[in-house]
């Protein structure tokens, strides 16, 4: 699956933008309230509803958790705005015909029912598409029987937590062979210093070394992220025609294993996994841009607030970027570091 663009009008923080998406990496930067969570949300709800079991219009409601599911509620807060549309494009491969999923929404829109256009067909062409949103915080050591407490509203987490538990509970590699991912594998396992091992009637995640196995909330938040992917690979849900959103992966993670984490990025990249990051690292970026060679399909997406409206420019390099938030932020605090020191 290769989702190549999407068009949003009176949409949370934007008015009326539209972003052409690479079919390898996608990284987004700037700063908080710029909305790029919200994108990376409103497309992985479109690649959760190309199973016939799922509402993408009920999908965006819980992956964005506005108040009594209210869809209306995610119309942009200006006078006179009354409409919101989203329009998301994508194909199978580069042979195929482009499909598309609208959703419509008013003031006046209840609960989660919007008018939505080409699901059905959206449903039939990427019905067998696997999707994996990682959010920002780490949420294996807290599994033990989150999606049964959310469904029963005992506790709040949005549908990319109970979505993550569930994939990473869940292997579907069996009867694949596959060396590339018994590398990514090894790769990973460097860096946690064992494997995972998840205890099914526990309903818990272990960090296992050797003949030992350790709760995962005593374990570092770093580890636990890395261990996370180590799970996804595992199961056999970081395929390709997949799709991976990870927001913010260098949030509580060893600047040391960035550069890990981008080469394992970029090896997915190439065995046709489709990549949305949300980042405000410096490094990360730069890394990825230091990293880009021929055979690695990328572009970085910048939104950046002007006042009500925010702002959004892509380019193929890193330091392309029109209005380049963290450079500029980055820069800043160099200065400032050297200010101090003199």
């Amino acid at each position: 699956m290769n989702i190549t663009q999407i068009t949003l009008e009176n949409f949370t923080v934007f008015k009326d933008i539209e972003i052409h998406f690479d079919k390898g990496i996608n990284i987004f930067i700037g700063e908080n309230g710029t909305g790029k969570t919200h994108i990376l949300k409103m497309v992985y709800s479109a690649c959760q509803a190309s199973n016939p079991k799922v509402s993408f219009s009920n999908k965006i409601v819980r992956t964005m958790l506005p108040d009594d599911y209210k869809i209306s509620r995610l119309i942009t807060r200006n006078r006179g705005n009354h409409n919101a549309k989203v329009k998301i494009s994508a194909k199978m491969d580069e042979n195929s015909s482009t499909r598309n999923l609208i959703v419509d929404f008013n003031n006046k829109t209840k609960k989660w029912e919007a008018s939505v256009k080409g699901e059905a067909t959206w449903e039939k062409e990427f019905n067998k598409i696997s999707s994996i949103f990682i959010p920002a915080k780490e949420i294996l050591s807290n599994g033990f029987n989150l999606a049964a407490a959310a469904e029963k509203d005992n506790v709040r987490f949005d549908d990319t937590y109970i979505d993550i538990i569930n994939s990473a509970k869940v292997d579907i590699s069996v009867g694949r062979n596959s060396a590339d991912r018994d590398n990514r594998l090894k790769a990973i396992e460097k860096i946690i210093d064992g494997t995972v091992y998840y205890d099914s009637k526990k309903d818990e995640f272990y960090l296992k070394k050797g003949n030992s196995k350790q709760e995962f909330n005593l374990v570092a938040e770093g580890i636990r992220k890395m261990a996370l992917l180590w799970q996804l690979v595992k199961n056999g849900t970081l395929e390709k025609g997949s799709v991976l959103f990870w927001d913010e992966p260098e949030a509580n993670i060893n600047p040391a294993y960035l550069s890990i984490i981008v080469e394992l990025l970029v090896e997915l990249q190439r065995n046709g996994v489709q990549i949305f990051v949300s980042t405000h690292d410096y490094m990360l970026a730069k890394y990825f841009e230091t990293r880009k060679t021929e055979d690695i399909s990328l572009i970085f997406h910048s939104f950046r607030r002007n006042g009500d409206i925010v702002e959004y420019s892509s380019a193929a390099k890193f330091d392309g970027l029109k209005d380049n938030l963290i450079i500029e932020s980055f820069d800043a605090l160099l200065d400032e570091i050297y200010d101090l020191g003199e």
